[in-house]
């Protein structure tokens, strides 16, 4: 009985080491990457609608509002009247500006009269004394009628100077009156609000009879030409993002199309907390109606690749983003070798730059029990 226990424990023993090499150097079958041909490197994103022109317009005066003369979603040209305020007591103000004006105007006139009054004595009496004077010469007349003749040139010189005067003083009460009209006139246009530019009216603030105070927001715009896509990319693949590269932007509202645009902006500064830059997209083709803040998928193509060997992320060990370990099948047996990448794809692949050794292929999936030089067995070459 001794003898046949360990005839059998040794048979069991011969049987599990001929199984452990039989299954150590079974084939495993692999798949393998292959070269592909023109392939769009693109980076995914997602965002919200925006307008680069965005602007909350209210009036710079305080008062009633009277009735507003557009609503939420209309489309109004620069200029357009948006709404008014109650302006009784400002165009008082004007009307009573005005009169200031016409009595300063008035009161000119008579400065202005004033003065060819005074003019015309000072001539006179200029007349006057040239024959005084040619008289006293003569001895005609006394020497005191003489000078009093010269006092009153002096004298009617002197009025002439004061009316000048009197005009100047007037003339710059006039154009105090004409300044303090325009003042009142401006003020009287504040109670009428204008649109600042061609906009769609994304929303209304207040309702009629509301009295409202300097720079309260009325209406809020939107410039409709600058509408845009604001996108946070992961900063892992936001690295190759420029300038004018092509984009295609999904709207959740409208999934099954495709809206094309640029890259207008790149953010300088990134998101500390969710390590994601900001990207904004400029429309070539724009939604006929667009709607502020609506979630939005991008994907901007960062390069083409006219031909490239594409790894999955999942079949590379220790990968940085910028090189790893790889098996390939080399001989019919499995070696790791190190691997340098560049672009990744947005399907989790990463372009294979580094070369590899003489007959070696890239193994593509993640085999259970692969190892150093275990045989393989290449079943397909595969790109996902």
């Amino acid at each position: 009985m001794t003898r046949r226990m360990i005839s059998g424990i040794v048979i069991a023993v011969v049987l599990v080491a001929v199984a452990w090499l039989v299954l150590a150097e079974r084939p495993i079958r692999v798949s393998t990457a292959d070269v592909e041909t023109n392939i769009p490197v693109r980076v995914y994103g997602l965002g919200t609608v925006e307008a680069r022109i965005v602007a909350a317009v209210g009036f710079e005066v305080g008062a009633a509002l009277t009735e507003p003369e557009v609503d939420s979603g209309d489309t109004v040209k620069a200029g357009q009247i948006l709404a008014r305020l109650h302006a009784a007591g400002q165009e008082a103000r004007v009307v009573r500006a005005e009169a200031g004006v016409a009595a300063a105007a008035a009161t000119l006139g008579k400065a202005e009269a004033s003065e060819i009054r005074a003019r015309a004595i000072l001539a006179q009496r200029k007349s006057a004394n040239a024959r005084q004077q040619e008289l006293v010469g003569r001895n005609a007349i006394s020497t005191q009628t003489a000078e009093e003749a010269q006092r009153d040139v002096d004298v009617a010189a002197a009025d002439l100077t004061v009316a000048q005067s009197e005009i100047e003083v007037v003339r710059s009460m006039h154009s105090d009156a004409e300044a303090v009209l325009q003042l009142e006139t401006v003020l009287l246009d504040h109670h009428v609000l204008r649109a600042p530019f061609d906009a769609v009216v994304v929303d209304r603030h207040v309702e009629a009879g509301t009295v409202v105070r300097v720079g309260e927001p009325i209406f809020t715009l939107m410039d409709p030409a600058t509408v845009w896509t604001l996108a946070y990319i992961d900063e892992e693949r936001a690295g190759a993002l420029e300038l004018g590269q092509v984009a295609e932007v999904r709207l959740r509202s409208l999934p099954h199309q495709v809206f094309t645009g640029r890259v207008a902006r790149i953010g300088i500064e990134s998101d500390r907390v969710n390590e994601e830059r900001r990207v904004w997209i400029a429309c070539d083709q724009c939604p006929a109606r667009v709607y502020l803040g609506e979630q939005a998928e991008i994907r901007v193509t960062v390069a083409e690749l006219a031909e490239a060997l594409l790894v999955p992320e999942i079949a590379i060990i220790g990968f940085d983003g910028h090189e790893g370990r790889i098996w390939v099948a080399q001989g019919g047996r499995a070696h790791q070798v190190s691997a340098v990448f560049r672009y990744r794809t947005e399907d989790a692949r990463a372009e294979l730059v580094s070369d590899l050794p003489e007959g070696a292929h890239v193994i593509a999936t993640a085999v259970k029990g692969l190892s150093e030089g275990r045989r393989v067995r290449v079943s397909d070459r595969s790109a996902p």
